[in-house]
């Protein structure tokens, strides 16, 4: 690479163009006849070469050097130019980021260079090249947003400063990350989809998309037909009576690392995440024939919590609509068991064995299953005990002067 210094930059410049200092810059080739060595350097390092080709064909080529560089006007110009200020044009976009948790961030870091310095450029690159977000070749086209925010969401580095999650790999692995960067569809949701592009606030502010109560609505301009069943059932009408703590999206599909809902592994887990709120119907749940066969069985056809209550549409079982009211109970345990009928559904998925008052004869049963099972094994234990004792006995016995084997 070229390292000059900034009066050899000048001096140069100067012979080059045949002008004296002061004369004023008739062109952006003015500047390029110097700049335009992408492996310029100052004596600090710092690159301040661009590439003539890639300037030209970025969304600012159509630009004067001077309409960025407010104080380079002619020759020689300062040592130390004036910082580029992007709100000049972007004022929208300036106003929104002023805001974000990337410019507070920025500006928490003492010295900050690069993104830290000026968040523009650690999101869209550099100046110089930047092109129109719909071009392939742009840092913030919809396949290459993911890599964008993973330079700094999934470095360790970065993560540990700022107690960031590595978001970065859960999204690569989850069905976003699959559709988007494996099978190319650009309507899957990426970072900005969910997070916006220059407003991103702490998800822990009330006007975040992120925040608890607006995710359905973040979601929902996705999964439109998804959210209108969520707000028709008792989670989605809880969130719109400002009941913070009723599950929302990312309560049973996570953030970032969100899986197909009908793989296994999903399956597999989604009947505790319904416990973690639902504690008393989960313990009874985890009692019956449907829970045991998926949890010793690892049969992952089993019945679990929505298959019943719907996923999204979840109704109380007093509404005729509930696929678990007592009208409809044939037809929902009839898409499992052919030939389900009333006798059938008499079956109680959450009957409480421990709890007498509502279920005596359960309990009674279960209290003389457990008792006869108790005195079988104790017996069986004591038999053995002592079958070992006289065992042992007989051995000596037969070991010892007199025995059997004297």
């Amino acid at each position: 690479m070229k390292t000059v210094s900034s009066f050899g930059l000048t001096l140069f410049a100067s012979v080059l163009l045949l002008a004296a200092p002061g004369r004023p810059l008739r062109a952006d080739t003015d500047c390029l006849s110097c700049h335009g060595d992408p492996t310029l350097q100052d004596t600090n390092g710092k690159s301040i070469g661009v590439s003539a080709d890639k300037f030209h064909a970025s969304i600012h080529g159509s630009l004067k050097c001077s309409d960025c560089h407010k104080d380079i006007h002619d020759y020689p110009h300062p040592d130390h130019p004036a910082a580029v200020q992007c709100e000049t044009c972007h004022a929208d976009e300036a106003s929104a980021i002023a805001g974000s948790i990337h410019a507070k961030a920025s500006t928490s870091v003492p010295g900050a260079t690069g993104w830290k310095a000026h968040p523009c450029t650690g999101c869209h690159g550099n100046a110089h090249e930047i092109v129109t977000k719909t071009d392939p070749n742009s840092t913030v086209y919809p396949l290459n947003i993911p890599k964008t925010c993973g330079g700094c969401h999934g470095d360790p580095a970065m993560a540990k400063k700022f107690h960031l999650p590595n978001v970065y790999a859960l999204y690569i692995d989850s069905i976003h990350g699959f559709a988007l960067g494996k099978e190319g569809l650009l309507v899957a949701a990426n970072c900005t989809s969910c997070h916006g592009s220059h407003k991103i606030l702490s998800h822990t502010d009330p006007q975040s998309s992120t925040y608890r109560t607006n995710i359905p609505r973040t979601c929902g301009s996705c999964h439109v037909g998804i959210n209108e069943q969520y707000q028709q059932g008792v989670h989605g009408k809880a969130v719109t009576a400002g009941n913070a703590s009723a599950p929302v999206c990312t309560d049973c599909h996570t953030a970032h690392g969100i899986v197909e809902p009908t793989s296994a592994d999903f399956r597999m887990q989604s009947t505790p995440i319904c416990g973690s709120c639902h504690r008393d119907k989960f313990s009874t749940y985890r009692d019956t024939f449907h829970s045991q066969l998926g949890l010793l069985g690892g049969y992952t056809e089993t019945a679990r919590c929505w298959d019943c209550h719907r996923a999204h549409e979840v109704l109380p079982a007093s509404d005729p609509n509930s696929p678990v009211n007592k009208a409809n109970l044939i037809a929902t345990c009839g898409r499992c068991h052919a030939g389900a009928n009333a006798s059938f559904v008499q079956y109680q998925p959450h009957a409480n064995a421990r709890n007498r008052k509502l279920n005596p004869a359960l309990y009674y049963i279960r209290l003389f299953m457990n008792l006869l099972l108790t005195s079988v094994l104790t017996f069986f234990l004591l038999h053995t005990a002592l079958w070992l004792i006289r065992s042992r006995f007989q051995q000596a016995k037969s070991k010892s002067p007199g025995g059997k084997n004297a």
